[in-house]
């Protein structure tokens, strides 16, 4: 598993974590969660399915975590994990929730699944199974 990001479109496999710090993140509990949503493409207004889904996640050192997916967003899976500073302002809260550290990034990472499918299995599925874990 691993951190991993996608803007316009093209993969872009550049990575804010690897080894122990990757693995220390994947265990770490997550406190609150928000599942927002962006328009698709990056600007515009959000309509329903025509936009693009994630779940943040706080962690107890109060970091934040952008967890979504997308059709060959990572290497190994669709779900990914980046740092919310890569965020854009486009993003918005839909749903909140506390998890009070009782679930890990990796929990979320493996509700969200590793294969990407536009009709069965995509992001907003993903982010809806996330914050109903």
């Amino acid at each position: 598993m691993f951190s991993g990001s996608k803007s316009s479109g093209t993969p872009n496999h550049n990575y804010d974590l690897s080894g122990s710090n990757l693995t220390r993140l994947y265990n770490s509990p997550v406190y609150n969660a928000e599942r927002m949503k962006r328009p698709l493409g990056g600007s515009g207004p959000v309509v329903g399915p025509i936009s693009h889904s994630g779940v943040r996640v706080t962690l107890g050192d109060h970091s934040q975590w952008l967890i979504h997916k997308g059709k060959g967003y990572g290497v190994s899976s669709d779900t990914v994990v980046v740092d919310a500073q890569h965020m854009s302002r486009d993003w918005t809260v839909v749903k909140e929730g506390n998890f009070q550290g009782r679930k890990s990034v990796a929990d979320f990472v493996a509700t969200g699944g590793s294969d990407y499918n536009l009709l069965f299995d995509n992001c907003h599925q993903a982010s809806s199974r996330m914050m109903d874990q």
